[in-house]
């Protein structure tokens, strides 16, 4: 046996990684090289080739598996954004989000006409004082979602919700010509024909009573805080609507 060629042999097959047939065309059996050492040399080519077969179809699943995972992540990502959006929507202005979003500082606004409205519960603090805690969470939240529900088909937007106190103003941030004053006064008809039919689980036969105060006027409006902003408004007109309010007589409608 030819030591010298049988090492070139071993060489080159070290280095193919091709199809039987272009194995053939590159190997053919050398003249007086010891059929034994053939067998072993071209076992030992096939046996690497194998090894390569398989490690690319592990690659490939490998990669087809990895794409999915990455497209299912994905997906939940931007659902989870999604979601996170929606709430952040809930608690801003739109064009308010989104600004804070990119990281920009929100600059104040001046709105020259809008209509600012407040309500309370006539006789929440006996009623909160008669009730345990969960049951004036349950009656608040009741009856702001019925609230909320009334507002959504009107163009008003909810500014705060605090205690028993609802404010809403319409004109801003969406400017809506004079058709402000209009809106509010509906919403107001609306809540008002509502509060008739809502009945508080833990006292069923209490009728709640709405007191309501309107005021016209221009307002400013921006974005107070950085950890927790808040959609704030000011102005005498925010100033008249509150004290309307709080002097108005209750009025069952």
């Amino acid at each position: 046996m030819d030591i010298a060629k049988g090492m070139e042999y071993l060489h080159k097959s070290h280095k193919l990684w091709t199809a039987p047939e272009i194995l053939r065309e590159n190997f053919p059996n050398p003249r007086g090289m010891d059929p034994v050492w053939c067998n072993i040399s071209t076992s030992w080519i096939f046996f690497r080739i194998n090894i390569a077969d398989n490690v690319l179809k592990m690659m490939e699943k490998y990669a087809a598996n990895l794409e999915d995972i990455v497209e299912e992540r994905t997906q939940r990502m931007l659902e989870e954004k999604q979601k996170t959006d929606r709430l952040l929507f809930r608690m801003l202005p739109s064009s308010v989000a989104e600004q804070l979003k990119a990281g920009k500082f929100v600059q104040p606004e001046n709105y020259e006409e809008s209509t600012v409205y407040f309500s309370d519960i006539v006789g929440f603090a006996n009623l909160a004082a008669e009730s345990n805690p969960m049951q004036i969470v349950d009656f608040l939240n009741d009856l702001y979602s019925c609230f909320d529900d009334i507002i959504a088909t009107h163009d008003v937007y909810k500014v705060e919700t605090i205690g028993d106190a609802y404010m809403v103003v319409s004109g801003v941030p969406n400017i809506n010509g004079n058709r402000h004053a209009a809106e509010i006064a509906n919403v107001s008809l609306d809540l008002l024909s509502a509060v008739t039919h809502f009945r508080i689980r833990h006292r069923p036969h209490q009728q709640l009573k709405l007191r309501i105060g309107l005021h016209s006027g221009p307002v400013v409006a921006g974005v107070v805080g950085l950890i927790m902003p808040r959609y704030c408004l000011f102005g005498d007109t925010v100033n008249m609507a509150a004290r309307m309010e709080s002097s108005g007589e209750r009025k069952i409608f």
